[in-house]
This record gives C-alpha cells, structure tokens and sequence, in this order.
C-alpha cells in the first residue's frame, strides 16, 4: 500500500506543481487562452490558487520524505482535494463538463492519499 501512496503522491504533486507554476507565473491573457476560467478572476485570486498549489504539491512529498511533521502530508491531500471540489463547483455552474473529469480524479488521487497517510 505504501509504494501505492508514493505514486498517488507523486502523480498528484506533479500535476500540482505543474498547473501551480503555471498559474503563478504566467500573463493572464497567456492563461485564459488554455484556462478560460481564469477571465472570471482577479489576478490576485488566480495567482493565490497557483501559490496554494505548489505548497500543497511541496507537501505532498517533502514532510513524508525527510520525515520532519509528516502529519502535513495528508493535510497537504485533504486542502488539494477540497480545491478540487471547489473547482468542480464551478466547472459545473459553468457547463464545463470535460474539466469536472479531471477535478475527479485529482479529488480521488488526494482522498486515497488523505485516507492512505492519515
């Protein structure tokens, strides 16, 4: 179960990091070509979910690995997974069906993980 964890762990942080870089870093008008959703947001408020994700994606390895307050590995999972709902939600009050898939399977990744180091 464990090595199942490390991989949940490492595909979620990998994706986290990804999407958290991309959302902290680039223009805006860069971003709304891939991420319409972003032209409902300020900046501030797009950037803040970028920073969020690359601190939870920090945790979902880090504090396990060195092993110095591994408590905040699923911590780290369970605030993913609750950005993950909240992403839904507005996925869905928008009619972006295609973009619920992937919230999905990120929540799932981060409630097994949750669960699995809780």
């Amino acid at each position: 179960m464990n090595i199942i964890l490390w991989i949940a762990q490492g595909i979620l942080s990998a994706l986290f990091l990804m999407g958290g870089v991309i959302k902290s870093f680039q223009p805006k008008e860069k971003l709304a070509k891939s991420m319409p959703w972003v032209n409902d947001f300020p900046l501030l408020v797009v950037r803040l979910i970028g920073v969020a994700e690359l601190l939870g994606a920090i945790a979902l390895i880090v504090p396990m690995l060195i092993g110095i307050a591994p408590v905040l590995t699923p911590l780290a999972a369970a605030g993913l997974g609750i950005t993950m709902i909240l992403a839904a939600i507005y996925h869905y009050r928008k009619h972006e069906m295609k973009a619920i898939v992937m919230n999905t399977v990120l929540f799932s990744l981060a409630v097994l993980v949750a669960i699995g180091r809780f």
